[in-house]
């Protein structure tokens, strides 16, 4: 069948053509599609058609009849929505648990093929903790009815021959099994060089299980046991919290993998054959249907179409492309078929270089130490340079060899309170918690806290400070006899029977502002131009400017009108007219719409002292009209994907940046960012990629993120001075400061102070509230 599509031509099919588009999909963070999304992204993730802005009426295209088979109609059945909030977001892992100790775990950590191992590896570890505490938690009762300090404590005798070594074994178990991470972990930051967490509770519990054990087997003193298995159970119950309500383990690589369609339409022999898309190679010619993505990196050899390459490039409007354009594997045809020639397959393709990309600024995060590795690494100082003083002062001041051994022994265990291991975790879950209700989602907690520091945020725009879709900005009265309502309720009246995302535009425009359409009768589309129709009577257009040159009507006797209609062309902004008859009444300005939610947001931000910046692949006189629009302090125009992690890094060296977007464009400056932040209705990608989503697609949420971040950094700090105040007094009372006076420090009464300092952390935390 020979097929002309706005000025295309080729054989092709019915059976390649009649495939209805998807221009109506959504971008609807509040709803969820049915089914398995793994099986619907390839139609499910990219930006709806409707959305973009397009070039309506290019002066080399026709709006044929062919385009009702390729199924204009049936678009609503077509119809799919994104995942809610991505609701299974994995969290963020604990500091001592990074990217860069995975190996001494003893698991692989990311693969160049993509992020799914990484991603099972996080689930191992947090399900390795989670079973870890289980098993140690059900040990520790036995510990804790044998133990004598208990016994007294709530005042019962139990014992039977052999119950200390009954409790050693017990012990043993707790210490070796539940201990594990720890012990691990103690050997990595001593590798290292950064002692911190680990090694703290390595200390504690290695001396506390060898101490006791020697105890057990024949040494005078008291035995720690049961201090040793409730610290584990402890310290193993903060990791587990902590990676389960944040672990940010990022799939990114993951899902930019998934962007690539997996199947190609080879043409071989005059046929067209279906292949897989690894197993093309440069130079062979593949079709590309109407709403399909693009396979590979290649050349358009035949036929004509726009391009939807917003999630790539940051490109609002469709590109034309006609024979001799280059196409990117991962964008999304518009209208027509045609055919394209293979340029570059494999690691040499525009995606894998994102995808390597979002590797490289991944790595180069900062790995400083978070604020309870910091009060970790003070504290085994502390203990260990305490807990050595103390034994040899004993010993130079004539006590016996036992009395120092325990007295230093005392001061080690005590040195690691249990709230520690709960300060920062229990202040993270409450905050992750807040935050998800208030439709944030926190995926790396160190960015998070960092973000209480920003002082420059960078947008992207499409999708973020602007709607991403198509609207009515201006209207313009020609004629000077219509109004702005009546201008725009003809056009919608004529536009009702269109397709196209212009009509869809106008349409929405009027109905938002309450506009009524009328009865059209006679409608009927001008090839490549325009619309037509009889509104009471009379002819009414709705045209391009191409139309205007063609038949020689032009505005220079209406110079006010002509010149703000070039006032309008010239901030990028597409520009149709309403005629009647052969008379040009009105004109109507189409741009992608400015969230109004991006105005407050930006003053604020502003009024904090934060830089505003804008980073986007459109062009610059679309990106200078939203940067007046919104007052921004600066903005970067054309930029390209591979461009944009350097520009980050370029404002990184003057402030602390927050990076925020929705795009695949967007994932290398998200994670290139020292806060990345997402639009949670935007590309898998770019939720992976970030260190939060928004999952309201509200700016505002960027200022919720700043305050929360400074009230959680300020609830950290509290809790650790709770965690760890006790040391003040424990420590030196275990040393036996106050001994002369009869004063010292037993197990069991450092253990009601641990006790009691945990109970006013968790209080503390629980405190943590916005306003």
């Amino acid at each position: 069948m020979q097929v002309t599509e706005r000025g295309m031509s080729a054989d092709v099919s019915e059976t390649q053509i009649n495939v209805p588009l998807p221009y109506n999909k959504k971008r609807n963070s509040g709803r969820k599609i049915s089914g398995n999304p793994n099986e619907l992204h390839e139609e499910s993730r990219h930006e709806p058609a409707e959305n973009m802005l397009h070039e309506r009426y290019p002066e080399d295209q026709t709006m044929s009849t062919e385009e009702k088979s390729l199924g204009y109609g049936q678009h609503e059945e077509m119809n799919h929505e994104i995942h809610e909030q991505h609701g299974e977001m994995k969290h963020e892992q604990h500091e001592e648990m990074k990217h860069e100790q995975h190996e001494e775990m003893g698991h692989e950590g990311h693969k160049p093929s993509g992020g799914k191992d990484h991603g099972n590896h996080h689930t191992h570890m947090l399900e390795d903790f989670r079973r870890r505490f289980i098993v140690s938690f059900i040990l520790t009762f036995p510990v804790l009815l044998l133990s004598p300090t208990i016994q007294d404590f709530f005042g019962f005798e139990f014992t039977f021959p052999g119950a200390e070594l009954v409790v050693f074994l017990i012990s043993s178990v707790v210490y070796f099994y539940g201990g594990y991470p720890f012990l691990k972990g103690i050997k990595q930051e001593l590798a290292e060089k950064s002692p911190g967490m680990m090694t703290l509770i390595a200390v504690a519990i290695s001396v506390a299980y060898f101490y006791s054990s020697a105890v057990v087997f024949g040494l005078q003193g008291e035995v720690f046991f049961w201090e040793l298995v409730t610290l584990i159970d402890v310290m193993l119950l903060g990791h587990w919290l902590e990676m389960r309500s944040v672990m940010g383990a990022s799939r990114a690589l993951e899902e930019l993998v998934k962007i690539m369609p997996s199947v190609a339409h080879l043409k071989k022999n005059g046929e067209t054959v279906d292949v897989a898309v690894d197993q093309l190679k440069i130079g062979d010619k593949v079709l590309v249907k109407p709403g399909e993505k693009v396979p590979v990196d290649g050349t358009v050899v035949e036929g004509t179409s726009s391009i939807n390459e917003s999630m790539l490039t940051g490109e609002s409007k469709p590109v034309t492309k006609n024979p001799g354009s280059e196409v990117i594997g991962g964008s999304i045809n518009g209208e027509a078929a045609f055919v394209a020639e293979v340029k570059k397959t494999g690691k040499d393709t525009y995606l894998n270089q994102v995808v390597e990309l979002v590797r490289a600024a991944q790595e180069s995060k900062s790995k400083t130490q978070d604020l309870a590795n910091r009060a970790a690494l003070y504290l085994t100082i502390i203990a260990l340079t305490v807990g050595t003083l103390t034994f040899v002062l004993w010993t130079l001041f004539g006590q016996e060899l036992v009395f120092a051994l325990e007295r230093a022994v005392t001061v080690m265990v005590i040195a690691c309170p249990h709230a520690l291991g709960l300060a920062i975790p229990l202040v993270v879950a409450v905050s992750t918690s807040m935050a998800a209700k208030s439709g944030l989602l926190i995926r790396d907690r160190q960015a998070f806290e960092k973000a209480r520091s920003l002082e420059a945020v960078i947008f992207d725009k499409t999708g973020t400070l602007t709607e991403g879709r198509f609207g009515v900005t201006d209207v313009v009265s020609i004629s000077g006899k219509e109004d702005y309502e009546k201008i725009l309720s003809l056009a919608a009246s004529l536009e009702a029977s269109s397709e196209h995302p212009i009509a869809k535009g106008i349409l929405e425009s009027a109905k938002e502002k309450g506009i009524e359409s009328v009865q059209v009768e006679k409608f009927s589309s001008i090839p490549g131009k325009g619309i037509e129709g009889i509104i009471e009577g009379k002819k009414f257009l709705v045209v391009s400017p191409g139309y205007l040159e063609e038949a020689g009507i032009n505005l220079k006797d209406k110079k006010t009108e002509n010149e703000k209609i070039e006032e309008i062309k010239a901030q990028g902004k597409t520009v149709v007219f309403l005629l009647e008859e052969d008379r040009v009444i009105g004109a109507l300005a189409l741009a992608d719409i400015v969230r109004k939610e991006s105005r407050e947001a930006i003053s604020k931000l502003k009024g904090m002292g934060i830089k505003c910046l804008m980073l986007t692949g459109d062009n610059r006189y679309v990106a200078a009209w939203v940067s007046r629009e919104l007052e921004l302090d600066d903005y970067f125009a054309e930029v390209l994907p591979h461009e944009k992690a350097a520009k980050v890094m370029e404002v990184q060296k003057q402030y602390v940046t927050g990076m925020v977007g929705d795009g695949v464009n967007d994932a290398p400056a998200l994670a290139q960012a020292d806060v990345g932040i997402a639009i949670g209705a935007g590309t898998d990608v770019a939720i992976e990629t970030a260190d939060i989503v928004l999952v309201k697609n509200d700016p505002r949420d960027v200022l919720y993120i700043i305050e929360l971040s400074r009230k959680t950094y300020s609830k950290m700090y509290q809790n650790l001075l709770w965690a760890t105040g006790y040391n003040v007094f424990a420590i030196p009372l275990a040393a036996g400061v106050l001994y002369g006076y009869g004063i010292l420090l037993s197990p069991a009464i450092g253990a009601v102070l641990m006790s009691l300092s945990t109970v006013i952390v968790a209080i503390n935390a629980r405190a943590l509230k916005m306003g």
